[in-house]
């Protein structure tokens, strides 16, 4: 939480077109994405926007299909706020901000159609792969959703699939060298924008985001079309700031995608 003065400077600052930070309001942080820091993941990244870090992990585990899916694999993502993360972070069962998080990327890499689920399926009603997308925040000061949906693409753009092994009927696994990749189809990247009177501002940290409370995340897909959006707080958006909106997370999504997510580096469906 931040003082009643620290939130009027930063409200006053964004009125000038200016930051704490001193960047742009259309500026993200700077972005570094590390990979398969983790050993018993199938796949793992390590996102540090700023000072938010966020690691993102990837196992891959045999399942039976959903009825209402019986020919396509399962995706499962869950979020955890670490206690070191921030002070008013609290040690127990994921929270409401943590369930939020989880839910607004799952939205983005399952309506992005990131992962091709169908080639996921082993036997149609019988068996299917399930990936569980699991999310830690380490260290927050802002803009997490973008950070974690970042980490979360990043750490299946490096996945790999178990081995399979069919006896009969019986399926088991090994993770001895794995080689062959999770099927991806698409990159999907998660924009946050929030809005302060008529200002737009992107990639905000903690302070910004206790002074300003609306925000629109919009996720695009590799050809700039939407696959996702998810509006939060109070504040309401006009069609025309929508559009703009819009407009910013396109260019972001693509910028993003073309420094560190470029199709040409990556196998896609």
């Amino acid at each position: 939480m931040i003082t009643k003065i620290t939130s009027n400077y930063v409200i006053n600052l964004i009125k000038n077109g200016k930051r704490f930070d001193k960047r742009k309001l259309d500026e993200m942080r700077d972005l570094k994405i590390e990979y398969d820091i983790s050993r018993n993941a199938e796949g793992s990244a390590k996102v540090t926007l700023g000072k938010t870090v966020i690691i993102a992990g990837v196992k891959l585990g045999l399942s039976t299909p959903y009825p209402d899916s019986p020919d396509k694999g399962v995706l499962t993502t869950s979020a955890e706020f670490l206690t070191i993360a921030a002070p008013e972070f609290e040690p127990g069962l994921p929270g409401e901000e943590a369930v939020e998080l989880a839910r607004v990327v799952d939205r983005g890499i399952r309506e992005g159609h990131a992962i091709d689920l169908g080639k996921l399926c082993i036997k149609e009603k019988v068996k299917v792969w399930m990936v569980f997308l699991d999310i830690m925040v380490i260290n927050h000061d802002g803009n997490l959703i973008d950070a974690a949906g970042i980490a979360a693409l990043a750490a299946l753009t490096h996945a790999k699939m178990p081995n399979l092994i069919v006896d009969g009927e019986e399926y088991t696994t090994n993770r001895d060298n794995m080689t062959e990749p999770v099927p991806l189809q698409d990159l999907p990247i998660p924009v946050t924008i929030r809005k302060n009177g008529g200002a737009h501002i992107v990639d905000t940290t903690a302070i910004e985001e206790n002074a300003i409370h609306g925000r629109i995340t919009v996720t695009t897909k590799a050809n700039g079309n939407i696959c996702a959006m998810q509006q939060g707080g109070a504040n309401a958006f006009t069609i025309e700031e929508i559009n703009s909106i819009v407009a910013m997370s396109q260019k972001i999504g693509e910028e993003i995608r073309k420094e560190h997510f470029h199709p040409s580096k990556h196998k896609l469906g």
